[in-house]
């Protein structure tokens, strides 16, 4: 990591300390400090942010940086490009899910050299469910800069935002019901939506507009794409002003209700769900995802849309 400028303002745009990146590529994670406000970028527009185990790391490592740095009190989180992320790597050049990483989120073992579900369910503790928490629970208000698709792993990662702002062309979808699998590893949708609206969500696996979002309070605000970066900016520089403790007591009450009415247990239960789906396909069909690869998911979606 390079070392910060002292004074009130880093405007140096670094990238954050990520694992063998993809070789001549940028790097997957970029990190900027502009006063209190850290803004974390993901960054391989090329692939729509899709989330490959480096940019997993190297976000795991920029939350690191900002948690750690005092005089930053807001965390930004926002996509390159023409969207903020476009799922889970399944299918990119970058796609690395067979290399080993040093496991951080978890206790389990290196996944690399197993096979079958030995394999998956120790990879997706560590780099989705075991991540995703633990971002979570980053004692810092973070706040999602949404545009463009937000679809599956980009879900994950707008939900352990604890504010979601979203340009008008945003869209939100789960689709992995048709790979036969019961939604992403960080079950969130009966909490960030109502039971029914989270199952319709599900079901139909079609697009959910920014609009949709903000009325069913998936979303705190909808503004015009022009005015998303500087509206993002604004909102994490007044919730900055508060008292950094008085924001970290706050974002832990909020989160320790929510764990109280089963967000939790109810992962851990749907995890073991997931993995039975994954199981269930690997016996069955081509592959673990149902033999659906990104071009069978995109002609099965149909450009549809749930508003």
């Amino acid at each position: 990591m390079s070392a910060e400028t002292p004074g009130p303002s880093d405007t140096s745009r670094t990238s954050a300390a990520a694992p063998a990146p993809e070789a001549g590529g940028p790097e997957p994670v970029l990190y900027e400090r502009r006063g209190p406000v850290a803004h974390v970028t993901l960054n391989r527009p090329r692939y729509r942010n899709a989330q490959n185990s480096a940019m997993t790391y190297a976000l795991d490592d920029a939350f690191y940086r900002a948690a750690e740095d005092d005089e930053v009190k807001v965390v930004v989180l926002a996509g390159a490009g023409e969207h903020f992320c476009a799922g889970h790597d399944i299918g990119t050049p970058g796609r690395d899910a067979h290399l080993p990483f040093e496991r951080r989120a978890g206790l389990w073992w290196d996944h690399s050299d197993k096979a079958g579900a030995e394999s998956r369910f120790a990879r997706e503790s560590e780099v989705y469910l075991g991540m995703c928490r633990r971002w979570r629970e980053l004692p810092k208000p973070v706040v999602a800069s949404v545009h463009g698709a937000c679809v599956a792993g980009g879900l994950m990662l707008a939900w352990i935002c604890d504010l979601i702002v979203a340009s008008d062309d945003a869209f939100f979808a789960d689709p992995v019901v048709r790979m036969g699998i019961p939604g992403v590893e960080y079950f969130a949708h009966p909490w960030v939506m109502p039971p029914r609206v989270a199952k319709e969500f599900l079901f139909t696996g079609d697009r959910m507009g920014a609009l949709r979002a903000y009325e069913v309070g998936m979303v705190n605000r909808v503004v015009p794409r022009a005015e998303l970066a500087s509206h993002t900016a604004a909102l994490a520089l007044r919730i900055a002003e508060m008292p950094r403790l008085g924001l970290a007591l706050t974002k832990r009450a909020v989160n320790q209700a929510e764990d109280l009415q089963g967000l939790h247990t109810g992962m851990d239960s749907v995890f073991g769900l997931h993995h039975l789906a994954h199981a269930h396909n690997a016996e069955t069909a081509k592959d673990s995802l149902g033999g659906m690869d990104v071009a069978a998911m995109k002609n099965a979606a149909g450009q549809k849309s749930a508003g």
